[in-house]
């Protein structure tokens, strides 16, 4: 049906060229691409069957992305390299006339923030060239956004208040690690909190407002509110919203760790000298950290991500709680990857499918939930992120 370009060959490209793989009335053809072309050849040996095609490619250098995507002629570039490297990818993929799909939104290298406002400025130009991008398909973002469009259309007039909710309760037995790239990552969680109320962004101090949540299959954990980027998409294209927030659970070994880190000055992002040499102290961290694509293997546990929801439906006050449980050992065992890898990459792969089928198919720059969330809905339970919805239950927040 199509020919896919996928770029990023970290845990979450593991499991894009996994699902692309088993599903070749999909993705005919599929080119795995990053710097170190050893990586995605790896992947491929793994998934076999000569399935996967690999190249080495230098994300930041536009002209290099331009030179491979004329070379292979993809339907869709599918980026799950660094959100630094989005508008580069975006920039290749304006020139060549193909369309772009990706899990994160854009981040400046030298500034610790992430907003949609540097990809939405390219909607104009891919309405003109009539060339598709689809931002945030990941799992948050991006199910839980799609997650949200379903509960729009199918369960809500009116839509009130919004708890996104994410909650890792994996034990992957090392002292301190990172779930996906240590250097975003870190600069994702200790950052301040931000959620929007009564038509404004509330700014809190990192970790400020926390309680105990209760997750399915888990239990109690105690969970933060932090901002997250769907939020900026979200009440954008639900303006009935008053108060939308995001939820991350975090143990309390891991924010030791975080808070040692902060304060000795390795979370930092501002060049440094040492030994005569440029270095980024958050960058060094980086490289002396666990690598997240390697954590799979002794990975116990489960993730809980979904969405608490009150608002009206027929005059009527109605909560409605929708989710996804994964196990950490199941994603391995399926693809070599754990789970917080597995709900990024699934989503990544649907997404893909959804815009080779033509139903995610509009000129523009779009967020998920402006599409229709139903065919992507039925694609998950198909492929390995099973949802369960709860209705008129006490949503806790």
């Amino acid at each position: 049906m199509g020919k896919v370009l996928l770029i990023g060959a970290g845990g979450v490209g593991t499991v894009v060229a996994h699902k692309m793989a088993s599903i070749p009335e999909v993705f005919t053809d599929i080119l795995l691409a990053s710097r170190t072309k050893s990586k995605c050849d790896k992947i491929a040996e793994h998934i076999g069957r000569n399935r996967i095609k690999t190249a080495q490619v230098n994300a930041d250098n536009v002209q290099e992305l331009v030179h491979l995507i004329q070379s292979f002629r993809p339907d869709i570039v599918v980026n799950v390299a660094l959100p630094y490297q989005d508008l580069h990818i975006m920039d290749a993929c304006l020139q060549t006339g193909v369309a772009y799909l990706d899990t994160a939104n854009y981040e400046p290298p030298e500034v610790a923030k992430f907003e949609y406002s540097w990809q939405w400025a390219y909607r104009e130009r891919y309405e003109k060239a009539g060339i598709t991008a689809i931002l945030g398909c990941g799992f948050d973002p991006g199910v839980t956004s799609i997650f949200t469009a379903y509960a729009a259309k199918h369960h809500f007039d009116e839509m009130q208040y919004l708890d996104i909710v994410d909650c890792n309760a994996g034990d992957h037995g090392k002292p301190f690690a990172t779930n996906f790239n240590p250097e975003i990552n870190i600069r994702e969680v200790t950052q301040k909190g931000k959620y929007w109320e009564n038509g404004r962004w509330v700014t809190t101090e990192p970790h400020e407002i926390h309680k105990p949540l209760n997750y399915p299959e888990i239990g109690p954990k105690e969970s933060y509110v932090i901002y997250h980027e769907e939020l900026e998409s979200l009440v954008k294209n639900y303006p009935s919203l008053k108060r939308a927030r995001f939820w991350m659970t975090f143990g309390q070994e891991y924010l030791t760790h975080l808070r040692v880190i902060q304060n000795i000055g390795m979370a930092g992002i501002i060049p440094i000298i040492y030994n005569g040499i440029e270095i980024v102290p958050i960058q060094f961290l980086k490289a002396v950290l666990p690598d997240p694509g390697e954590l799979g293997e002794n990975y116990k546990g489960q993730t809980s991500i979904g969405c608490r929801i009150k608002g009206l439906k027929d005059g009527k006050e109605r909560t409605y709680y929708i989710y996804n449980n994964c196990s950490h050992e199941a994603a391995y065992a399926e693809t070599g990857a754990q789970g917080v890898s597995y709900t990024t990459g699934v989503p990544a792969a649907i997404g893909a499918m959804m815009y080779l089928k033509g139903i995610w198919k509009k000129p523009g720059v779009h967020n998920v939930e402006e599409f229709d969330p139903d065919p992507f809905m039925e694609e998950l339970n198909k492929l390995g992120l099973p949802w369960v919805e709860l209705h008129n239950v006490d949503l806790e927040v």
